[in-house]
């Protein structure tokens, strides 16, 4: 799920925003990656090993983390992989109510970022012959997508992941932001399964917003229908599919998909949400919610390493060969985002010093999360927010971890 915005017109996109705003924070005084605890002693990183990335390599990232904190959002976990090894920090806090720091090792909602997992097991399935990416919607989906002027026959699997299907987003219907994501509504119906043709039917309620092919639009919609390809060409849940292609081979410990569950493993911190508008001083925890209210468009819950862990492996060509791995890479522009372009599940941007970074940024209510990588994988960042009423202020790290 990509988070959508809350205005007072209406819903926008997040996710342009967060990796599009990339001006660097003014200095702020930084503790050390050893720190010191409330007492003024030393306290060593979790991660701290003979060749471990030193602190004084990222001090313009764990600025750039306080500035995020000053602004306004409770904490920020992040973790850099290098030539100089591992560097984790967090700065703020995981829980407004009991003032607990937010941990280095939270595990976390990564939203959109989910989208990557996604079109991984897509093209694997095309590199078994079990799918192509010019096939029709139609031909995996029969019937599904129909009414309004949209067309299943129409639109290709490939149109679906990188966004170009024309297929309105689900999340941006003014009834179901009302019911699910925002206020009363979505403190009432937070725990509520949300079956994935639900989500379909929303979208199709609407007309298509172009010509399939025509250009790109970001929507959840177009992820929801490739899980629902996915399980339809291999035949068990796209859980299963992910867990068995990705998250074990890979040895993803500390990911997961929630199906249905509502709480997050520990260790986690909480989520925090502003969802009234005409309250904005107002702060919600919303940790707890079903996981199916994001299901393939963005439920994965994960940690910041094995985020780095997934797209070193994705991008050194260790998921998929190296035909799908060139066509996950071939980008579509991406309006009103010159520094921007999108693949099959994975964004290309460019940061203010030119560096050209691969990877996905991610929202879901009560988190912001970003997880970019060179393309030789020697240099990844991830990191999140245990809240998600500032994406404005994600780009300033990724900025300040590869041009500080």
């Amino acid at each position: 799920m990509a988070l959508r915005k809350r205005t007072k017109t209406g819903v926008v996109g997040i996710v342009a925003a967060a990796v599009a705003a990339t001006a660097f924070v003014a200095p702020a005084r930084a503790e050390t990656d050893r720190g010191t605890d409330r007492t003024g002693a030393d306290r060593v990183s979790a991660d701290e090993h003979p060749g471990a990335s030193t602190d004084r390599h990222h001090r313009a990232t764990r600025r750039a983390m306080e500035a995020a904190v000053r602004a306004g959002t409770p904490g920020v976990a992040a973790q850099a992989r290098d030539a100089r090894g591992v560097w984790s920090s967090a700065v703020g806090v995981g829980d407004l109510e009991s003032g607990a720091p937010r941990g280095k090792h939270d595990r976390f909602r990564v939203g959109s970022i989910t989208k990557s997992f996604v079109a991984t097991v897509l093209l694997q399935m095309e590199a078994e012959g079990k799918l192509d990416l010019d096939d029709s919607v139609e031909r995996h989906l029969p019937g599904l997508v129909r009414g309004n002027g949209n067309d299943g026959r129409r639109i290709t699997v490939r149109q679906l992941l990188n966004h170009t299907s024309g297929l309105f987003d689900y999340l941006a219907d003014e009834e179901y932001s009302k019911t699910y994501l925002e206020g009363d509504g979505y403190l009432t119906h937070r725990y509520d399964t949300l079956p994935p043709r639900k989500h379909v039917a929303v979208a199709l309620s609407h007309k298509p917003l172009f010509e399939p092919g025509a250009k790109h639009s970001y929507s959840n919609t177009n992820y929801i229908l490739a899980g629902l390809i996915i399980e339809r060409t291999g035949g068990r849940t796209y859980e299963a599919e992910v867990r068995d292609r990705i998250i074990e081979p890979l040895k993803l410990k500390n990911t997961v998909n929630p199906g249905n569950g509502i709480h997050l493993p520990e260790p986690s911190s909480r989520g925090y949400a502003k969802l009234f508008p005409s309250d904005p001083d107002r702060i919600d925890d919303i940790t707890e919610m079903n996981g199916s209210q994001g299901w393939a468009d963005g439920d994965i819950i994960s940690t910041t390493g094995d985020l780095n862990r997934f797209y070193d492996a994705l991008l050194r060509g260790r998921l998929l060969p190296p035909k799908q791995l060139k066509a996950m890479k071939t980008t579509v522009a991406v309006p009103g985002a010159p520094d921007m372009a999108y693949g099959l599940g994975l964004s290309r941007i460019r940061t203010s010093c030119g560096t050209t970074l691969w990877g996905h940024a991610g929202g879901m209510v009560g988190w912001l999360s970003m997880a970019y990588s060179t393309e030789d994988a020697r240099h990844q960042l991830s990191y999140s927010y245990n809240a998600d009423w500032d994406g404005e202020s994600m780009g300033a790290i990724l900025d300040a971890e590869y041009c500080g």
